[in-house]
C-alpha cells in the first residue's frame, strides 16, 4: 500500500520506497520519438541514478546522445502508486556497479560482464512526479460518493514532486 503520508512529506523518499520494490519500468528517451520500453533498473539512492543494462546494438542505446534526458515510469504492483523521474542519460561503465547488478537472469541476456555489446545506462535524476493513492477500499468508496454529491473532486491520494540533488 502506498504511503500517502510520506509522499506528502517527503516525495523522494516515497519515490525510492516504491521504486526498490519494482523489478520493471518503462524507460525512454525524450525526443527519440521511440516508444517507452521495458527494462529492468537497479536503484542507487546515495548516487541519486537509476541504472540499466543494455545493448549497444539497441535503439534505445543508439538513441542517447551527449545532452540526452530519459524518463522513467513506474506503477506499483498494487496500482496505488505512479510515477514518472526524469533526468540526463549517459552510457556509463562502472565494474563495481556491474558486479552488484549481476545475477542469473541478466546473465542470460549476455556473453558474460565482458560482452562487448554490455552497456550500462545511467540515468541521474533530477526530478520525479509521484501520485500514490490510497488502499483503502472504504475511504475510496466514500470519496466518490461525496464528490457525487458536493462540488469538490474525491480526495484518494496525493500528487507531489520529488527534486533530485
Amino acid at each position: 500500500m502506498a504511503d500517502t503520508k510520506l509522499a506528502q512529506t517527503d516525495p523522494k523518499a516515497a519515490f525510492w520506497k516504491e521504486v526498490g520494490k519494482l523489478r520493471a519500468g518503462m524507460l525512454g528517451i525524450e525526443g527519440s520519438g521511440q516508444h517507452m520500453q521495458p527494462m529492468s533498473h537497479h536503484c542507487d539512492e546515495t548516487g541519486g541514478r537509476i541504472w540499466f543494462l543494455t545493448k549497444r546494438s539497441t535503439d534505445l542505446f543508439k538513441a542517447v546522445g551527449p545532452t540526452s534526458k530519459a524518463h522513467f515510469c513506474i506503477i506499483s504492483r498494487d496500482q496505488d502508486f505512479h510515477a514518472c523521474a526524469s533526468g540526463p542519460v549517459a552510457a556509463e561503465m562502472d565494474r563495481a556497479k556491474l558486479d552488484e547488478m549481476w545475477n542469473p537472469v541478466v546473465g542470460a541476456w549476455f556473453e558474460g560482464k565482458d560482452d562487448p555489446d554490455l552497456v550500462m545506462l545511467s540515468v541521474r535524476l533530477q526530478s520525479a512526479a509521484i501520485w500514490a493513492s490510497t488502499g483503502s477500499s472504504a475511504r475510496f468508496a466514500y470519496e466518490i460518493a461525496k464528490a457525487n454529491v458536493t462540488d469538490h473532486d474525491p480526495d484518494v491520494g496525493v500528487h507531489n514532486v520529488a527534486t533530485f540533488d
